[in-house]
């Protein structure tokens, strides 16, 4: 058995280091998406026609199927919303 610790759960199950910052920022984004749609009590079609995207996208996202949705779409989702993103970039120590 292993000690080895690690900062996420994607740390420690990603094959690489890019992977798990992709996925990192992936989960933000839809945790962000999913507080907003529970927050205004939009229905599931109400953000399908919001975002542009299918019922059962929203489901997909709503249900947390973090695979089926890239970066690109995550922003694009949550630009429709009118959620602000930022993004910072620091030197890595």
């Amino acid at each position: 058995m292993s000690d080895q610790r690690f900062v996420s759960v994607w740390d420690a199950i990603e094959d690489t280091p890019q992977d798990a910052k992709n996925m990192k920022l992936r989960s933000t984004l839809m945790t962000a998406l999913k507080s907003h749609l529970a927050r205004t009590k939009m229905s599931q079609a109400q953000a399908a026609q919001l975002f542009g995207v299918t019922q059962p996208r929203i489901s997909d996202l709503m249900r947390g199927k973090i695979n089926l949705f890239g970066l690109d779409a995550l922003v694009n989702m949550a630009s429709a919303a009118g959620l602000h993103i930022e993004m910072r970039i620091h030197q890595a120590a």
